[in-house]
């Protein structure tokens, strides 16, 4: 594999941390303290501009450092779903890279799916089973 990136591994553990209980606690340390910090500095106009500012600094970075994990994270769920899509026995390979599709390629597969859900809830409804695979439902 090859080495991960500076930005790659700061995010990593900036994002873990950013999602633990302590680091919500200490957040909302931080916005007690400031509100407690109110009278002492007569509830002033820079006052309440050091925590807007603040906040919209921290906003602005974690929208990339959300959108940077997302990104991954899918990417590598995407990878594990097409390998589960590839060694599926029946499966369509023709799904395997379905995310790079357009939006009409994605609207004749939905309707085809869809056509298949109410097969199958006709078929509940009949008494019959609603599982089938390609396999078996061209023997049988």
């Amino acid at each position: 594999m090859p080495p991960i990136s500076c930005y790659a591994r700061f995010s990593k553990i900036a994002a873990r941390n950013a999602g633990r209980s302590i680091t919500f606690t200490a957040a909302c340390g931080v916005v007690v303290g400031w509100l407690a910090t109110g009278p002492l500095f007569h509830d002033s106009d820079t006052w309440q501009l050091v925590i807007n500012t603040a906040t919209t600094i921290v906003t602005f970075l974690m929208v990339f450092l959300i959108q940077h994990t997302q990104n991954k994270d899918t990417e590598a769920l995407q990878i594990k779903l097409d390998e589960l899509i590839r060694a599926t026995k029946g499966a369509h390979n023709a799904l395997i890279d379905l995310e790079e599709s357009t939006e009409q390629q994605l609207d004749a597969f939905k309707r085809q799916y869809e056509a298949l859900a109410k097969a199958a809830q006709r078929n509940l409804q009949t008494g019959e089973p609603d599982t089938d695979s390609p396999e078996i439902g061209a023997q049988g």
